[in-house]
């Protein structure tokens, strides 16, 4: 009487073998695509380039410009808000570069969870 699961032998067949390198390849490739993604900067601007902030890929702030005429102490709270657009815009650019990389390694495939 045959066994019941399992595979003959106790061998994965050709394709799930083949299926689990590719699997580690791509694993490979998305840590390698972290890494650039860490090492790049991006650079956003808000207010007609009045404010220019620069983050990294890790999602951190690294600087910040203010063109003179935009800081007036009447008037902090647009500075703030500036500020804020621009970062959030950078950060933007950061999750758009991450998700067209990660669209290259897999394919187009949505693989929830990732960046």
């Amino acid at each position: 009487m045959a066994k019941r699961g399992g595979f003959p032998g106790g061998a994965m067949p050709g394709n799930m073998a083949n299926l689990m390198k590719q699997a580690q390849k791509m694993q490979r490739q998305m840590e390698e695509q972290a890494k650039e993604m860490e090492a790049k900067e991006y650079t956003a601007t808000a207010g007609g380039g009045a404010v220019e902030v620069k983050v990294s890929g890790k999602k951190q702030l690294l600087s910040v410009k203010l063109d003179e005429e935009v800081v007036d102490p009447d008037d902090v709270e647009m500075l703030e808000d500036l500020i804020v657009a621009a970062v959030n815009e950078a950060l933007t650019q950061v999750d758009q570069a991450a998700a067209g990389s990660m669209s290259k390694l897999t394919g187009g495939m949505n693989m929830p969870g990732m960046f």
